[in-house]
């Protein structure tokens, strides 16, 4: 019999199914797999798993639960494991697939994700998973409702233009299409209503938003997304983290002499960047320091216009962190400039004016 000193469960979240995967990892740094099981991702699904997990439950051995975070898929999974009270880590899927192929796993199964992330959850001592405050799952919910209705009037906006430009019109038909959009921005500004009456009736989310839109050229629904899309910022211990989960990470190509691009890994919270892209030109229209600054440099050096813009997003990003962490408005007048030998503070306290 197998004395192992930790077990581990490794769950592949699908839309319609999970499958768990349990091993061991005995004194000897051993990982051997237990035992499988597949079932439906729904709430019966769910109430099963929690009765499959309990019988490989041992007080005296530490048990550790990972999954991918897929979506909205695994969050159902998870805050019923949470609540049941075992240690959930939930891990970006760039971070398993980097794990995988160090184990040499190339092809790729649920049976093959499950095995990899029980593995990983043995071997490394992941961060533990906090369910999303309801405040800002509300949140999110509204923000990527009106994001939705944004890419939906773009879509057919286009649609639209490219018809009443034809060879040929179709007076109905774009009737009905002029129609249909009107319908869309309607729903659009019903949902930008209710993100302002969401972050109003709360008072710590409305003064924490008048920060964040201190910034010049911020909008509120802006600040909304990234904020809404973060949790708060509540699981992030810096401005690195952040960015590498909203894909910002820089990624460099270099061997030797031989020197590549540098690119940002755009491998995490699209929804994040796409927000970001507005208030980046703003940033640079309205020329406000220390983003203009910024932008200027990147763009003089790489004559990429959007080599700069996205520097700018960047900058953004790791600001409004601070602003909220630091719980202070945004000044430019305490800003650092490019070329400053001893720059001043970049922030002044909430008790001051902006």
């Amino acid at each position: 019999m197998d004395n192992f000193f930790k077990k581990s469960i490794g769950v592949d979240v699908g839309k319609d199914e999970l499958f768990f995967c349990i091993c061991g990892i005995t004194a000897l740094q051993e990982v051997k797999i237990k035992g499988t099981r597949k079932l439906p991702n729904t709430p019966a699904g769910i109430k099963e798993a929690l009765l499959w997990i309990s019988k490989h439950r041992k007080e005296k051995i530490p048990l550790t639960i990972t999954m991918e975070a897929t979506g909205i898929y695994h969050e159902r999974l998870a805050l019923a494991l949470q609540q049941a009270g075992y240690r959930i880590s939930v891990i970006l899927p760039n971070k398993a697939r980097s794990y995988m192929k160090s184990l040499g796993l190339q092809s790729k199964t649920d049976s093959i994700d499950a095995k990899g992330l029980a593995r990983m959850g043995a071997e490394q001592h992941l961060k533990v998973w906090e369910p999303r405050a309801a405040l800002y799952y509300e949140l999110r919910l509204l923000t990527r409702h009106y994001e939705d209705m944004q890419k939906t009037i773009t879509s057919y906006s286009n649609r639209l233009h490219a018809m009443q430009r034809g060879m040929y019109r179709h007076e109905q038909l774009e009737k009905s299409l002029q129609e249909f959009i009107s319908q869309l921005e309607s729903m659009a500004k019903e949902a930008e209503a209710n993100i302002q009456a969401l972050i109003k009736a709360n008072d710590y989310l409305s003064a924490k938003m008048e920060k964040l839109t201190s910034i010049k050229g911020v909008a509120l629904l802006s600040a909304a997304t990234v904020v809404a899309e973060t949790n708060g910022f509540a699981l992030f211990e810096n401005v690195r983290q952040l960015e590498s989960y909203a894909g910002y990470n820089v990624i460099e190509d270099q061997s030797g002499k031989r020197r590549g691009k540098t690119k940002i890994s755009k491998k995490g919270n699209s929804h994040i960047r796409r927000i970001l892209h507005m208030p980046a030109l703003n940033m640079v229209t309205y020329q406000v320091a220390p983003f203009a600054n910024l932008y200027s440099r990147v763009h003089d050096s790489s004559k990429i216009k959007m080599k700069g813009y996205v520097a700018v997003q960047r900058k953004l990003l790791g600001m409004l962190y601070t602003l909220w962490k630091n719980d202070c408005f945004f000044n430019a007048a305490y800003t650092k400039t490019i070329g400053e030998e001893k720059p001043k503070s970049s922030f002044v306290l909430a008790s001051q004016k902006p």
